[in-house]
């Protein structure tokens, strides 16, 4: 056991890697056990407790990428992927609905000062949520939008205040192109309909969302890929370089990196159940060469993400810092990685389950679960790897970048 703890827990002596981060790395680690025990019923009532909620929020993790105007740590994002991965290896939907929740108290920076006031000015513990496909039927009037439509997936909306819906507007320098644009509404402007009943991430809620001609304000609209300091009014007030990266670079690796937890869960389970089970015929799980092997090749590929995704956003904050963007093939590169994630850690954690003999296929095994729930992350649109695989391999070939968001 110390040897895989040295492995997946070591601390790379990084300067992001500060006292603070180092706290609430700890304190994600505390919950592991707690979020495990919880982690099947939640599966059952299709719903992270309110208790667990709470309990990240008390810790101060949904804080990790909030200003520290607003009462939050402004810390590099490699601690909230961090905190992602520890909290998914006591339950995955936990994990989920913690990576987009959290963050959203990066991107509510972008937004006019008025919206951020709107939503944390009495309460800065205030939680949004979200459902980005770009639906929302946008009709101008007056001080803003007339504001309609129905959106799905939207995980983890019932511990939420708020939300941001995603829609088509003109561009301002060139009305006859779109651009996608968030809009920001309260609870008393839309309805959520429960009807989250699907294979895996039981547990996140992610139920449709459903507007029906509520007032948006102008002040909280935010076109989504504009990076300019005109497209982001809020960086006059949160002048950090951390909300100078670009939205894609650091919601993408939010509905990627729980896979990579979960898998790391998964491992924990199966290395427990192998060291104990014996099979119907007498042979033990430990001694089958399967499972050996199985094991082994899960550690590896968890340690390998885990590298890929740290170097990447090591250069991602880099460049931030030194005011460069990154050239458009290694943005493609990376979208693609984090697209591959849930590919890759479901043929492992396949792999392990198989290796649980039939056994292993009842649902108090909890490595049937995280299978599922791997298996759903897969579904996202972010998580679609091989059209992003596509998409960079064309620009490696000489065609020319057809994805809006990098």
């Amino acid at each position: 056991m110390a040897i895989y703890q040295e492995i997946t827990s070591h601390e790379v002596k990084e300067d992001y890697l500060t006292p603070e981060a180092l706290d609430l790395i700890e304190k994600a680690t505390a919950l592991i056990p707690t979020l495990k025990e919880r982690a099947r019923q939640a599966d059952v009532d299709g719903k992270v407790p309110d208790q667990s909620v709470a309990d990240i929020a008390e810790a101060g993790l949904f804080r990790v990428l909030q200003p520290k105007r607003w009462g939050g740590y402004e810390l590099d994002p490699r601690v909230f992927y961090r905190i992602q991965m520890i909290l998914a290896r006591g339950c995955m939907s936990t994990a989920w609905i913690y990576g987009v929740i959290g963050v959203h108290n990066w991107q509510l920076p972008l937004f006019p000062e008025q919206a951020q006031q709107d939503v944390w000015k009495d309460d800065s513990s205030t939680r949004i949520a979200s459902t980005y496909m770009p639906v929302g039927k946008a009709e101008k009037v007056e001080g803003g939008y007339k504001f309609t439509g129905r959106w799905g997936f939207s995980s983890g909306c019932e511990h939420c205040e708020w939300i941001f819906l995603g829609a088509l507007l003109p561009k301002k320098d060139n009305p006859e192109e779109l651009e996608h644009a968030t809009f920001l509404l309260p609870k008393s402007d839309f309805l959520i309909e429960k009807n989250w009943d699907v294979h895996g991430l039981r547990a996140t809620g992610s139920h449709d969302i459903v507007v029906e001609g509520a007032f948006v304000p102008e002040h909280r609209v935010q076109r989504t890929n504009n990076h300019s300091n005109d497209g982001c009014p809020g960086r006059e007030t949160n002048p950090s370089w951390l909300y100078k990266i670009p939205f894609t670079q650091v919601f993408q690796r939010a509905v990627s990196s729980a896979c990579i937890g979960a898998l790391d869960g998964a491992i924990d389970e199966f290395r427990e159940r192998a060291s104990a089970h014996i099979g119907k015929h007498g042979s033990k799980t430990a001694e089958d060469p399967n499972a050996q092997y199985a094991v082994c090749d899960a550690m590896m590929l968890s340690d390998q993400l885990k590298l890929v995704l740290l170097r990447n956003y090591g250069r991602i904050v880099d460049n931030i810092r030194d005011d460069r963007t990154l050239e458009v093939e290694e943005r493609l590169m990376q979208r693609a990685q984090s697209a591959a994630v849930p590919k890759l850690c479901a043929e492992q954690v396949d792999s392990l389950l198989r290796a649980c003999a039939a056994s292993g296929l009842y649902r108090s095994n909890p490595i049937e679960r995280i299978v599922r729930d791997i298996h759903q992350a897969r579904g996202h649109i972010a998580n679609n790897t091989d059209a992003y695989m596509r998409a960079q391999g064309s620009v490696m070939l000489g065609m020319p970048n057809m994805d809006p968001f990098v």
